[in-house]
């Protein structure tokens, strides 16, 4: 049974198995598996929740991929993938969890009846879905194979975004803008944080019109007050105090595409430092945009943000920005390129990147960011289209 909706067109999976295939050959890998989820579904279509079991698409040079999984969810890529109901393949349930047998002993046996047991195999080594055992095992039962380290190689092949991709994110960046309109409607002191939170997902997965939402790889993160000096604080049943600031992490998912947004809201009268700290960061990110053009190198947005904040006596260092697009839990970034001085990959036209230069002090924290799209020419395009400031409610 053919996939009823694919995302996309079958002429974009043609165009990113070939980018794919071109990095393989560059590396010398005979057969590539892919067990990030995000991978799978950019190379095949393929979206479930399946990815706490072990799962993966195998990739060829001259024939179709496969899909290999858990037998439950075989049905599941027989109705999301592209590939003909044959390149399906899946392993009995009794390998789920099981102390004595190992999924990868399958994914290993198909690789050898394949003709691919002494042959160079690339693998997602260091990923979250991807596990020690797993490297055993397959280690074990290919004695005579050469595993290849193929880490981040699909992810690499994702950096530039088609025009098919970019409309998916400009639906989820207007989700975006929804949730981030909706919480400074509804934010006021002695409202619970989960009631919040509760609004948050409602905004985020109702979507906008016909574009429905998602759920996103993040949870939403607001953490308030001294809390604020941590970035990744989830949140609890505690009330929104007045004169303090909160700090909202969130981002608009549609089919599986992420556009991150963050905003700061202060309940009361601010106090002078943070109106300060609004001030640099919002003249940093103007500088960094400016920089963030086609030709450039992804060290250089870093840098003219530094250099502004700088001036108004914020030290400021490591990472503020890293490309975005689809992606399942734990994480929207997709782990290639950074926004760090040292980092001197050129950027093009279509990247799309998180530029988050949060400000995560000793006592207080403060989050103002933007999703952008690097365009032909000029600076870079931000996908959302709110206020670029400290939001004050008294």
């Amino acid at each position: 049974m053919p996939a009823i909706q694919l995302p996309f067109s079958p002429a974009e999976y043609e165009r990113r198995l070939a980018k794919v295939r071109a990095a393989m050959a560059a590396k010398e890998i005979d057969v590539l598996f892919v067990e990030d989820p995000s991978n799978m579904a950019w190379l095949t279509g393929y979206d479930g929740w399946s990815f706490y079991v072990h799962q993966g698409v195998i990739v060829f040079h001259d024939e179709d991929p496969i899909w290999w999984g858990r037998g439950q969810d075989a049905n599941g890529a027989v109705r999301t993938v592209w590939m003909a109901d044959e390149r399906v393949a899946s392993y009995a349930d009794n390998y789920i969890q099981s102390p004595k047998l190992h999924p990868m002993e399958t994914l290993a046996a198909l690789m050898r009846e394949r003709g691919y047991g002494r042959k160079r195999i690339g693998l997602e080594l260091e990923n979250y879905y991807f596990s020690a055992k797993a490297y055993l095992v397959l280690r074990e039962e290919l004695p005579d194979a050469t595993l290849i380290d193929a880490t981040a190689l699909v992810n690499w092949q994702r950096t530039v975004k088609s025009d098919e991709e970019i409309v998916f994110m400009r639906r989820a960046a207007r989700i975006s803008e929804k949730i981030v309109d909706g919480i400074m409607e509804r934010v006021e002191p002695g409202m619970k944080k989960n009631d919040l939170v509760a609004e948050i997902y409602g905004d985020a997965i109702r979507g906008v019109d016909d574009d429905w939402g998602e759920y996103p790889a993040i949870v939403p993160l607001l953490p308030s007050g001294s809390d604020a000096a941590a970035p990744h604080l989830t949140w609890d049943g505690r009330r929104f105090d007045e004169g303090t600031a909160t700090f909202f992490e969130i981002a608009g998912c549609y089919r599986r595409y992420h556009v991150p947004f963050c905003r700061t809201v202060f309940l009361g009268t601010p106090p002078q430092y943070l109106l300060d700290a609004e001030k640099a960061l919002a003249e940093g990110l103007e500088a960094g945009l400016e920089a963030a053009r086609a030709g450039n190198r992804a060290g250089q947005v870093a840098d003219a943000l530094y250099k502004s904040l700088e001036k108004a006596g914020i030290k400021r260092e490591g990472r503020c920005g890293y490309p975005i697009g689809i992606s399942y839990p734990p994480d929207w970034g997709e782990r290639t390129i950074s926004f760090r001085t040292e980092d001197d990959t050129i950027l093009e036209p279509g990247m799309t990147f998180h530029f988050m230069p949060g400000l995560w002090m000793s006592d207080w924290g403060l989050e103002i960011t933007e999703s952008i799209l690097i365009r032909d020419t000029g600076a870079a395009e931000c996908l959302c289209n709110r206020p670029r400031k400290l939001f004050v409610k008294n």
